[in-house]
């Protein structure tokens, strides 16, 4: 009964094909528009594409730096999110001042055919700063100054290595990155099986939406990586506008989405008054316990309310969070999360065969789920079916 071990390939698909689909999408677009770029007459993207989405991006970053700022209600990822996007509007402004002083124009120096290893390195350490968001997100407080230069040290070597030797080492500096992406992605893992041992709703956590980000990183690393070593000169246009619109979309969801780590701190405070078993006696109970448990969760159905949480087990089993926790992964081999899923997907079950024509919403709300959607998504996940899928086939036998 109890699932919540490796996540198969089917649970994958169902869990993330939403991202899926929008990294498919988006790919599409990026390569559709790399083969059309060439068609854009050269003078009409130095006069007026360029200049267009160079104050476009600026503009974004300005404003974005602004709300983010005003805005940040004390959340320490807005606040560096808020640098971050400082940094880039400072960058973008330096460049394009530049190319004003030397040429009097925005557009002269729009389509090069090469860039130079300065370049490369600024480059790199602005993919860098995009990064600072996911590690602060899944990692709070990890980021610091020491670990900071840690990461760009090997953009200052490579740098220099470029500089002094007669070996191309631009493609290092195009790929680090990608480097640094990985760690972002292993610690995606780490912070969702956090957030299943403690929480039974992952729609507040949002993994999603740090997918859907990753994914757009990857996607802007790769056409960077692309167009550093192209050779015609509107490539830039693709780079432009993807980075404008990650710029854009990212930020009004940092803005607006709730951060799942606010009041954390203050929760783990109250989850561990002073006093509270710490698990001396757990050994030789969990017979016991796991009898309370399950007769609490038979009979008193807590798992039906939406903000159900691990805590909340205290009420018949007295331990701390984080033997709680020991004990639903031990006794079950599952997570919270897993543990509390499979008591709403029976629920749900048990609804749809007496109440065929219970709406998918109705179920969703009276078995504890966030909303229909996650309803569907872990319906779906867990049993390879859609709910109504699933009415269909239970109708038919």
């Amino acid at each position: 009964m109890w699932g919540g071990g490796k996540m198969s390939i089917r649970e994958f698909y169902y869990e993330y094909r939403s991202e899926l689909v929008f990294g498919f999408l988006l790919t599409a677009l990026v390569v559709a528009s790399y083969m059309l770029s060439p068609l854009i007459p050269l003078e009409v993207y130095r006069m007026i594409i360029s200049p267009t989405l160079n104050c476009a991006i600026l503009v974004c970053c300005a404003m974005s730096a602004w709300a983010l700022f005003r805005h940040h209600q004390g959340i320490r990822v807005r606040k560096m999110s808020a640098y971050v996007m400082t940094a880039w509007g400072v960058v973008l402004f330096i460049g394009m001042w530049m190319k004003l002083s030397r040429h009097n124009s925005l557009t002269a120096a729009d389509g090069m055919l090469s860039m130079d290893g300065w370049e490369f390195v600024l480059g790199s350490i602005l993919g860098w700063l995009l990064l600072v968001y996911p590690t602060e997100l899944l990692r709070p407080g990890w980021l610091n100054f020491k670990r900071a230069m840690c990461d760009l040290m090997p953009v200052a070597v490579i740098g220099v290595l470029d500089a002094v030797l007669d070996t191309d080492m631009r493609w290092l500096l195009a790929a680090y990155p990608f480097v640094l992406l990985a760690f972002i992605v292993v610690n995606i893992r780490a912070y969702r099986a956090y957030c299943e041992n403690y929480y039974s709703s992952m729609e507040d956590i949002d993994v999603q939406w740090v997918v859907r980000y990753i994914i757009m990183l990857v996607i802007l690393g790769a056409s960077y990586c692309f167009l550093s070593f192209a050779r015609f000169p509107t490539r830039l246009f693709t780079q432009q506008w993807l980075l404008f619109f990650l710029l854009f979309y990212s930020n009004e969801q940092i803005l607006f989405r709730p951060d799942p780590w606010v009041g954390r701190v203050r929760e783990r405070k109250e989850d561990e008054p002073e006093g509270e078993d710490n698990g001396s006696s757990l050994t030789g109970n969990e017979s016991h316990y796991r009898a309370a448990l399950e007769q609490w969760m038979v009979t008193g159905k807590p798992y039906l309310n939406k903000d159900f949480r691990l805590t909340d087990l205290r009420q018949v089993l007295p331990l701390n969070r984080t033997y709680l926790s020991q004990f639903i992964n031990t006794e079950y081999g599952c997570s919270f999360y897993h543990y509390v899923t499979n008591y709403r997907i029976d629920e749900a079950k048990r609804l749809m065969r007496e109440n065929p024509q219970m709406k998918v919403q109705e179920i969703s709300d009276r078995c504890g789920f966030s909303s229909s959607t996650v309803f569907g998504r872990v319906f779906a996940r867990e049993t390879g079916r859609t709910p109504k899928e699933w009415i269909a086939e239970n109708d038919n036998t």
